[in-house]
């Protein structure tokens, strides 16, 4: 699985995107965020607050309930405006 990260989330995390293998029986990006703050104290601190926290799996948005599996690729990235 492609983890990428955005703005700030990268520069908590210190990477823009990784390859991980979460642990079996992560089927929602919920559960892969648990599992990511495990990683590193960048990790946990960028995920602290999941409120400022969007996600997209496969580039389509989406939330803590939407599965995940082997070979997706999700981004995470703070909330975007327009203008």
């Amino acid at each position: 699985m492609k983890v990428l990260y955005f703005a700030w989330l990268k520069a908590k995390t210190g990477m823009a995107e990784e390859d991980i293998a979460p642990p079996a029986g992560t089927t929602t990006v919920g559960q892969l965020i648990e599992h990511l703050k495990t990683l590193s104290p960048g990790h946990a601190a960028a995920f602290e607050t999941l409120s400022v926290v969007r996600v997209a799996v496969n580039q389509d948005y989406g939330g803590l309930d939407t599965p995940v599996k082997a070979g997706d690729e999700v981004a995470f990235f703070p909330p975007v405006t327009g203008g």
